[in-house]
């Protein structure tokens, strides 16, 4: 016998991401965030909800000043007023994010204009926008400038006259600063050998005779100082990790 009865609750995210219908249930998961990308699941009853029933079903009074965005299949902010209807089975959307303010700052990312309620935005919620892959990264366009790498912990502020434009591109190759015997030197790898920095110290052959002594501070590696020896390494951190290195002729 074929059973008719509604499931328990409908994933809108599943049903777009497997290319079908919603089913008949008693609520519809769907994903909402407050002021952040941080999303969370909350069941509504209508899979044609409004905002305000939205905004409630996560807690939220409608009365409190939010406003409210569905983020689409293309990235893009769709706002939705509290008393407009939105319909899940036809939209394509599982994502909402609730910001607390009356105004809402402008942006850009790879030409699509977004909206955005908080006069920051972080440079985790950018690449979570963007859906870059790992050999991807996300810039601020400077105009006649150099573009400007975000990184995820990075806050951009959005309140600087004009919208500011944000792009995708390649990632740069990684390099780290280190200081070796009061000299900055460039590294292209975050752990270093005891022989790599006593080439950077000391560069070309050595005597046979020849020893050598290493001592580091502000390593990313723990311990964050110490001494180092021979078919040693060390992490080391994006800029500033310091290594003296000796070098004494034994007869």
């Amino acid at each position: 016998m074929k059973n008719d009865e509604p499931l328990e609750y409908e994933d809108v995210g599943a049903a777009l991401r497997e290319g079908r219908a919603l089913r008949p249930a008693r609520s519809y998961r769907i994903l909402v965030a407050q002021g952040d990308l941080s999303f969370r699941p909350v069941d509504v009853a209508d899979p044609v909800p409004l905002g305000r029933q939205i905004l409630a079903s996560a807690g939220l009074d409608p009365r409190g000043g939010f406003s409210l965005f569905a983020i689409l299949a293309s990235g893009d902010f769709e706002d939705l007023r509290l008393d407009e209807p939105f319909d899940l089975r036809a939209r394509g959307a599982e994502r909402f994010v609730a910001f607390q303010t009356d105004r809402d700052f402008k942006l850009t990312l790879d030409d699509d204009q977004l909206a955005w309620g908080k006069p920051a935005i972080s440079g985790a919620a950018l690449y979570t926008l963007a859906k870059v892959g790992k050999d991807q990264a996300v810039f601020l366009e400077v105009r006649g400038g150099e573009d400007r790498l975000i990184s995820p912990q990075d806050m951009i502020d959005l309140t600087a006259p004009g919208i500011e434009r944000f792009i995708t591109g390649p990632m740069p190759a990684r390099t780290f600063e280190i200081i070796v015997n009061a000299r900055p030197r460039v590294v292209n790898d975050k752990r270093v050998s005891f022989e790599q920095v006593v080439q950077l110290a000391f560069p070309g052959s050595h005597e046979p005779n020849a020893v050598f002594s290493m001592t580091y501070r502000h390593a990313a590696s723990k311990p964050h100082a110490g001494e180092l020896g021979a078919g040693g390494s060390i992490e080391v951190k994006e800029k500033g990790t310091i290594f003296n290195v000796t070098k004494t002729v034994q007869s």
